[in-house]
């Protein structure tokens, strides 16, 4: 188990130039915006406004904080996200999002088209739980919330976008909140 901690998340201006990203995991990590083949980010969003392109990446959207955007993605209606929306869509397409009500941050993971698939998903942990190993690379992220996690004989506590990766194999993982917590979960095939 690797512990990612927010405090130590990367800053960097958006592809476009038109914002700045944290950057959150990325592999490999020397390819920066053009090479990698997975890559997990997130972004404050303050106006409305075309999205990078990244050609033959596949992309996913959640809302962590704010009201939501509406998503158009080429020519294709457009989509309204709000905190509990999931959204997947082509990267190298051209994207434009409108603000519903203010500045929003999104999570953003993308995949590289043909070396990995992705998928997301939220879960919340009002109880304890025994997280299985993991078949795929697997990234959990607080979203919000304080998380104990045991993994072996590592004990971490995670806060608001803190997170842990997982290898293929790895051997369970137990998570616990004091009060409900959620979290977004991402593998990597």
């Amino acid at each position: 188990m690797r512990i990612l901690r927010a405090a130590n998340y990367k800053m960097m201006p958006w592809k476009n130039g038109m914002g700045s990203t944290t950057e959150i995991a990325v592999s490999p990590e020397a390819e920066g915006l053009e090479g990698f083949d997975w890559r997990i980010s997130m972004a404050r969003v303050e106006t409305d406004g075309p999205f990078s392109l990244f050609p033959d990446i596949d992309r996913t959207l959640l809302i962590l904080e704010g009201d939501g955007i509406i998503l158009t993605v080429a020519d294709r209606g457009p989509v309204r996200l709000d905190r509990e929306s999931i959204h997947s869509f082509p990267g190298d397409q051209p994207t434009y999002a409108s603000l519903i009500g203010g500045p929003i941050v999104d999570l953003n993971v993308m995949s590289r088209r043909g070396r990995f698939q992705h998928s997301v998903s939220r879960l919340d942990l009002t109880t304890p739980q025994v997280f299985p190993s993991p078949s795929a690379l697997t990234v959990l992220l607080v979203e919000r919330g304080a998380v104990t996690v045991q993994h072996g004989s590592i004990l971490e506590v995670l806060a608001d976008y803190d997170g842990f990766v997982l290898d293929p194999g790895a051997g369970p993982v137990r998570m616990e909140s004091a009060a409900s917590a959620r979290l977004v979960l991402i593998a990597f095939r």
